[in-house]
Parts: C-alpha cells; sequence; structure tokens
C-alpha cells in the first residue's frame, strides 16, 4: 500500500525501491535507520511549481522561494539552487546554509518572527532579496541597524489576513490568533510608516497561511484581502514590487486523501494577478520535498501485549517527531513483503524511553524481527526536526539518482553529541574506557 503521487518509489519484483534502488542495497551499504531521497522526484516537483509560472505568467514574472525549514540539507539546497530556485529562510542559520550550498543571496527572503540583530546584519551584508517584516518593532529594527551600516533594506510586510487553513492547529499561520504577520487591519498605516523610514524600501506585500493545506479555497480568500490593500497602498503612491503568496501546498500522505494539483491551485491565483504589475514569489516546502523521501528502519524486536502488539524499530520520535508531536499519519510498508504470510496489528514504535515515542499505530504488517520498513513522505520535517534525545546519533542521509546513493550526511557517532560540551576545571576527568565504545557508530550489517 503507496500513498499516491509518489512516481520515483515503487515496488519492483515485490521489493521496495527509491527510483532504481532497492531499499535492502541501500540498508547494507548504510545500515538503519536513515533518510532516503530521491533525486529525480526534487528536481520533478520544482519543475512543476517553475512551469506553472512560466505557463501562465504574471505581471512582471515569479519566482520560486524554497521553504528551507522542510529539510535544509546542502544537498537538496545546492539542487534547487542550480535549477534557479531562491530560497526562504527563517534563521541565519538558513541564510548560511543557502550560502554553502551554492544558493543566490538575491533569492532570498527573510521570515520569522524573531528575527535578532546579528540575523538582520548578516542578511543585509548579504544583499538578500526580502525581508518579511512581521512587526512594528521589527521594521524599526531593521531600519536602524540599515542606517548604521549604510545600505537601504528591502522589505514587504508579512500581513496575517485572518483566514482559516483548515489545518493542524500548529500549523495554521494566518489567523488572527497567531503569532505570525501583522494584522491586515493594521497594515495600511505600518506600510505608511515604512515608505517614511530612511533607511527602508518597500518591494513587495507577503502573506503566508498555513501549512498542509489540501483545499486551495483559503489561497483565493487570503487573495482577495491581499488585493484590497494592494489597491489601498497604490491609492497612497506606495508602489510594491512583488506579491509573494507563501506556500504550505499540501501532500497526501495517506491512501484516500487527494492534494490538489500544482497548476489547479496556482492558475486562478494567477488569473487575478493578470493585470497586476507584480513578480509573484511563491515559498513551497514540504511539496517539494514531502514525498520525495522516506525513512528506512529495521524492526529490533516483536513484543505481544494483554491490548496489543508492539514491533519495536531502530528508529524513533528523534528521527521523525511529527507522529509524537501532530498525530500525523504516515504510511508503514514493508520493504520486502513475505507473500501469504498473515498480517497483525502492530503499533509501530522506537527505543526512545517515552510513551510517545510511536512512529506509526494499529498497523497492519507481515514482519518478523530484523525485516526493514519504509515509513513514507518523511522528506519534509523529517530529519530537519530530528534530535538527539536519549543521546542518539541522528539518522544519515541518503540521496539516490537512478541506481546510485550518495551520502549527503554521514551518521552521527556517540562522541559527536558531546564534543561541544566541557568540564568546569575544577571536576575531575574521567578516565577514558578500555576500550571505545562505538557500537552505536557503525552502520548496521543488512541480516
Amino acid at each position: 500500500m503507496m500513498p499516491p503521487d509518489t512516481p520515483f518509489i515503487t515496488r519492483q519484483q515485490g521489493v521496495l525501491h527509491v527510483e532504481d534502488l532497492a531499499l535492502p542495497e541501500v540498508a547494507r551499504a548504510f545500515g538503519t535507520p536513515c533518510h532516503v531521497y530521491s533525486h529525480a522526484a526534487l528536481g520533478a516537483n520544482l519543475r512543476d511549481f517553475q512551469a506553472a509560472l512560466d505557463a501562465h505568467p504574471v505581471g512582471a514574472g515569479g519566482l520560486v522561494c524554497y521553504a528551507v525549514k522542510a529539510n535544509s540539507n546542502l544537498a537538496i539546497l545546492n539542487l534547487f539552487a542550480r535549477m534557479g530556485a531562491g530560497f526562504d529562510i527563517v534563521s541565519g542559520g538558513e541564510l548560511a546554509r543557502v550560502l554553502a550550498a551554492g544558493g543566490d543571496a538575491g533569492k532570498v527572503v527573510f521570515s520569522g518572527v524573531g528575527k535578532s540583530h546579528a540575523e538582520i546584519h548578516a542578511a543585509l551584508m548579504a544583499d538578500i532579496l526580502c525581508f518579511n517584516v512581521e512587526s512594528a518593532a521589527e521594521l524599526e529594527r531593521i531600519d536602524e541597524i540599515a542606517g548604521t551600516l549604510g545600505k537601504r533594506a528591502p522589505i514587504s510586510l508579512r500581513v496575517n489576513p485572518d483566514v482559516d487553513p483548515m489545518t493542524h492547529p500548529y500549523i495554521a499561520t494566518g489567523l488572527s490568533t497567531a503569532k505570525f504577520g501583522v494584522p491586515i487591519d493594521a497594515a495600511l498605516p505600518l506600510y505608511e510608516r515604512a515608505a517614511r523610514l530612511p533607511h527602508v524600501h518597500v518591494r513587495g506585500v507577503d502573506c503566508h497561511i498555513g501549512s498542509q493545506i489540501l483545499d486551495p479555497a483559503p489561497f483565493m480568500e487570503a487573495l482577495e484581502r491581499l488585493i484590497v490593500l494592494l489597491d489601498a497602498l497604490e491609492k497612497r503612491g506606495i508602489t510594491v514590487e512583488h506579491l509573494d503568496l507563501g506556500g504550505g501546498l499540501g501532500i497526501a500522505y495517506r491512501q484516500g486523501e487527494r492534494a490538489p494539483e500544482i497548476s489547479a491551485c496556482l492558475l486562478p491565483l494567477f488569473d487575478r494577478l493578470r493585470d497586476r504589475k507584480l513578480k509573484v514569489i511563491l515559498e513551497p516546502g514540504r511539496r517539494l520535498v514531502g514525498q520525495a523521501g522516506l525513512l528506512l528502519t529495521r524492526v529490533e524486536y516483536l513484543k505481544p501485549g494483554s491490548t496489543g502488539n508492539f514491533a519495536i524499530v531502530d528508529a524513533a520520535m528523534n528521527d521523525l517527531l511529527r507522529p509524537a508531536l501532530y498525530g500525523a499519519w504516515h504510511e508503514i510498508v514493508a520493504v520486502a513483503p513475505k507473500a501469504g504470510r498473515p498480517k497483525v496489528i502492530y503499533d509501530v514504535v522506537g527505543p526512545i524511553c517515552e510513551s510517545g515515542d510511536f512512529l506509526g499505530q494499529k498497523r497492519a504488517l507481515a514482519i518478523d524481527p530484523g525485516d526493514l520498513l519504509a515509513i513514507l513522505s518523511t522528506g519534509a520535517y523529517g530529519m530537519a526536526m530530528s534530535s538527539n534525545y536519549n543521546t542518539r546519533p541522528r539518522a544519515m542521509e541518503i540521496l539516490v539518482q537512478g541506481n546510485r546513493a550518495h551520502a549527503i550526511r554521514r551518521r552521527e557517532k556517540a562522541a559527536d553529541l558531546y564534543a561541544l560540551e566541557c568540564l568546569p576545571p575544577l571536576a575531575s576527568t574521567p578516565a577514558p574506557p578500555a576500550a571505545p565504545v562505538d557500537g552505536m557508530d557503525k552502520p548496521i550489517a543488512s541480516q
């Protein structure tokens, strides 16, 4: 069983493949757990957005700015940069990643409610495309820092249109109750203030209403409210060059879900903007990387219980937090199913010392200890939200091209996890162990 829209993750002779590479081969070469991505899927997803912009040009053209927070691996950023994408960042660290990956700072938009002095300084020095300003206080700070540098900071206001995106409350960002953006009723006077500031250049209007949106109606509702603001700005002589419509277009995580097609979602928005001389910026994240990746894990134990059965695997909530955090669903499938075996209902859980450490509940699987499982649609917010909780080294990341696999992030070693920690001067230094404790540091050979 596979979710829809995963043409680069298929079964060949019953065995799950990413592109043309069998996942048991990945496990043999690199061990488990590991995040595995399809190079072809990543490229195809970005081309779909670029094609929608090219097929229906609006105003002064468009730019796809990948939302880096979804998956910030340098190899993925580099792929998108080489394909002409820009980047939506939310921290100074993400700016550093984009530049290290060869991204063009002139195609970077900087979002986020808490930009620090150092982050604003770094972004100004890099000459980014635009700051998406989220409060009056931030606007004043940007103007002040730009003045000390002898620069004019390009800005747009992130406008909160009070639109319900009909998604999980943790990822709904366009409601009046959210911390994000400037309330739409307060946007016009703040734009007037920005237009008077000496070290700020008003460049655009920005809006992002949420994530994992499966109904395109909220996008149009938000756009209609932005158009009213655009008209009001024009009447006051405040000219904007671009309209940033944000991201948030969802993917199908489970059987029965259908995500809207990119063109079907975007073209009505572009039609509404046809007569306006505006560059359109899009900020997709999950839709570019989510279904391009999976988490490969191995069954350690099968544990029957009085009220249910547990499949204990070597991945855990530190590798994939979404199920524990959001109650999110990811399809879980056997990599090489055993024909004719009856399925048993399992909670798929990890080794972490938390009752919330589950990757999937009530899943029908025919499996034995040592079998491989694939947790699907984990390319977004999988590795990006991972941690070292319980002093667990984070998983490797693997990029598949055709029948070849490339390690794009090495597996952490236990020593990496405390390498930045120091004992105080008066503490006694512990004696080194008689032998290296490195069992967690080595790939686990496939059985």
